[in-house]
């Protein structure tokens, strides 16, 4: 497992009994983890010092239940790089702070590639793996069908001062988008992608993981350039493994572009136990 632990203004604390403890900047949350199946007794006394608590509905959703005043939004830093939070309807604060270990992988795979990259986002969220990017040299086009997340993006470069870097802000759903840049022709040295189980385009186009992300890969095969530097894939489904992952992308890519593929979960350290959690899986083709 790739762990992110180059965090300071974030923190999980503790993790039992199906919920997160969890520390951003000085605001304390707790939020529900499915992966969370241990019922042991809490370590952190903090649990009694929590801002909120998200709160499921049998219904479906959930709703916050809040315990001391929460700002509107707030920010935190990984690295050079500046985010603002917020809690969302579904648990979320917009950030994945595991992901922090995939960032610093895309910045290094950029800085050691000895060339300039172009680089494509898709599901690309609020731009935690666009910034990365950006700030190690590339051009980025980050994609998301979602309007608010694409603007939340674009505050999060420029509270990240890269507002000015080479960056594509599109809203738009990712697999027309792919299939209309292969017909313009555009290319790409490196692909990101982040896909959600479940989703919907802009213009109600749906989603569904298991059956789109492989035609999806070969488009990506088509939009990578001659002389291509990586592809990385992410993925929080539980019925899509690590092993799963490795096969998917070695049987698309390698076969016609050669490279090699690596796959890993990737999690956080828990500050109670010493032992870190796991919070998804990526596979990486590498040329």
């Amino acid at each position: 497992m790739r762990v992110s632990n180059n965090w300071n203004d974030y923190e999980l604390i503790d993790a039992t009994k199906g919920e997160r403890l969890e520390r951003w900047g000085n605001i304390i949350l707790i939020r529900p983890d499915p992966q969370i199946i241990w019922s042991m007794p809490p370590k952190s006394p903090l649990w009694e010092k929590a801002y909120a608590r998200y709160l499921r509905s049998n219904t479906g959703g959930g709703r916050w239940e809040t315990y001391k005043k929460i700002p509107d939004s707030w920010s935190i830093r990984y690295r050079d790089l500046t985010f603002n939070l917020k809690p969302m309807g579904f648990k979320h604060t917009g950030l994945f702070p595991e992901q922090a270990v995939n960032w610093d992988l895309a910045a290094e795979l950029i800085k050691t590639a000895n060339q300039p990259l172009k680089v494509l986002n898709l599901f690309a969220y609020t731009g935690g793996a666009t910034l990365a990017c950006l700030g190690a040299g590339a051009h980025v086009t980050h994609v998301d069908a979602s309007k608010g997340m694409v603007a939340w993006a674009k505050e999060n470069a420029v509270a990240s001062e890269l507002s000015g870097a080479p960056v594509r802000w599109l809203v738009d759903d990712c697999v027309k988008f792919a299939q209309r840049e292969i017909r313009r022709g555009n290319r790409y040295d490196a692909i990101i992608m982040d896909p959600p189980s479940y989703g919907r385009g802009p213009d109600g186009e749906v989603w569904k993981l298991e059956q789109q992300l492989y035609p999806l890969l070969r488009l990506c095969l088509k939009l990578l350039s001659d002389k291509p530097a990586f592809l990385m894939l992410n993925s929080y489904t539980t019925g899509l493994s690590c092993s799963v992952m490795e096969y998917l992308l070695s049987v698309t890519l390698t076969p016609e572009l050669g490279g090699n593929v690596s796959v890993s979960e990737i999690g956080l350290p828990v500050t109670a136990t010493g032992m870190p959690l796991a919070c998804g899986s990526t596979a990486v083709w590498v040329g």
